[in-house]
């Protein structure tokens, strides 16, 4: 069987040694402290060495602690350079790599679900992983019918770890706080559990994929590979070369980067949108830059196992308090966010405040076109992270309903990957085609009537 769980109190131990070294630096800060460097100083120093320790475990083990890890990795961009810069390598590693299931247990497991004569299903087999991922790996392969394809293979005892090293992460997430400000790492760790069911089940995941791939099948902008074949804890997929979006972020061009910040973001609001389903797996391992044929680039999107289910495309709410922000309208805002149960009923809060709280972070929304950067998300994160700063204490009283949170998190971690890019988006061009809600009704009639005329 897998190495995955490879002796679960040894797992468990390396997870645990983390709050221990966590304390081991704390105590050494105080020591530098009182040495006379300055606060600021050692909090960067011991930001740095937990992060080592911290990814250095992470990039050992799959199951959860590589799911928190990819999860974990498109927040780089709000870390300080001299402490994002030494990891991005590492993370890159993360999102695109782990150590492989040994070929026997893959032959396992391919017998079991596919059946003894498993390989006259194939005309190619790659042993070596083409990818490896959380709870499972990649090989490239040829079906029986000639079509290259992707075969995922779930490790043995995935859900046992997952669930195992998520619980574990929980009980010091507090200590992971300072790695990325302004963000609560427990709510992320407990998201993460609360989808480990639905990730396990291909059946579901290939639901979703085939969705996506119907949907954008003639697309010029977005590809999806469709669903070859699907089994418990194997599924077959269309093969699709391109460019993985983390070579685009070190080593892509400008105009690379500017396309697939264009494409994500279409991606992230149009899916939900023309499927019901949004993609709530943003992080750079899951996508690839394609040739048009033309001179041009189109997006790959892969990994369909979580997705966040939405008949009606992203909330209405959304793109009308969006507006109304950008329209400058305090009292309207603030009556929807009190409404949809942003601000409880138990809390009253000034509605210029609580704007002026979201304008910064909707600045690409305020211009036609905007440049994501590492410094403005570090800019963002200081400002809710500073307990000094206004915005930090609104921020601790605001709600976030449980309807949101994995909306909530998809949009920040994509923001996150635009910044990794470095990419010039026109954001508003996307929230005015695909938004509910962001545009006005009556600046929707017009074009309704005209396209009725015609």
């Amino acid at each position: 069987m897998s190495d995955l769980p490879r002796k679960a109190v040894t797992r468990t131990a390396k997870l645990a040694a983390l709050p221990i070294g966590f304390a081991g630096r704390a105590t050494w800060g105080i020591g530098k402290r009182i040495g006379g460097k300055s606060a600021e100083i050692v909090g960067r120093e011991l930001q740095q060495r937990t992060a080592d320790q911290l990814f250095k475990v992470l990039g050992e083990l799959k199951g959860g602690a590589m799911k928190f890890g990819q999860a974990l990795s498109v927040f780089e961009s709000a870390l300080p350079e001299e402490v994002a810069g030494p990891y991005r390598a590492a993370l890159t590693k993360l999102q695109e790599a782990a150590p492989p299931m040994p070929t026997r247990t893959v032959h396992a497991v391919l017998e079991e679900r596919l059946g003894a004569d498993w390989q006259e299903l194939f005309l190619e087999f790659e042993d070596k992983p083409s990818a490896a991922a959380s709870i499972g790996q990649v090989h490239h392969a040829v079906w029986h019918d000639g079509r290259e394809v992707a075969v995922k293979v779930q490790y043995p005892g995935a859900g046992d770890a997952l669930l195992s090293d998520l619980t574990q992460l929980s009980r010091f997430a507090r200590l992971l706080g300072p790695l990325i400000p302004g963000m609560d790492i427990k709510p992320l760790i407990a998201e993460l559990r609360d989808r480990v069911t639905e990730e396990l089940d291909y059946e579901l995941e290939a639901r979703a994929q085939r969705a996506h791939a119907e949907e954008f099948a003639d697309d010029p902008d977005v590809v999806v590979p469709d669903v070859v074949h699907q089994s418990d804890q194997v599924l077959v997929t269309e093969w699709i070369d391109g460019t993985p979006l983390a070579e685009v972020i070190n080593d892509g061009s400008e105009e690379q980067r500017d396309r697939a910040g264009q494409l994500l973001a279409r991606f992230l609001f149009s899916g939900p949108a023309r499927t019901g389903l949004l993609h709530a797996d943003p992080h750079p391992g899951n996508f690839r830059l394609l040739p048009d044929g033309e001179g041009g680039w189109r997006l790959g999107v892969l990994d369909f196992g979580t997705v966040d289910r939405l008949p009606g495309g992203l909330p209405a709410t959304i793109g009308r308090s969006l507006r109304m922000t950008l329209d400058g309208e305090a009292l309207a805002v603030y009556g929807l966010l009190r409404e949809e149960g942003f601000i409880k009923e138990s809390i009253e809060l000034e509605p210029d405040a609580v704007l002026d709280y979201l304008l910064p972070i909707i600045e690409p929304a305020q211009v036609e076109a905007f440049t994501f950067t590492r410094s403005w998300m570090r800019t963002q994160a200081a400002r809710i992270a500073d307990p000094r700063s206004p915005a930090h204490q609104l921020g601790k009283q605001l709600n976030l309903p449980p309807a949101y949170l994995l909306i909530h998190r998809v949009t920040l971690s994509t923001i996150g990957v635009l910044c990794q890019l470095g990419a010039t988006v026109r954001l508003r061009d996307e929230l005015e085609a695909w938004l509910p809600g962001f545009v006005a009704e009556a600046e929707q009639e017009p074009e309704q009537d005209a396209a009725a005329e015609a």
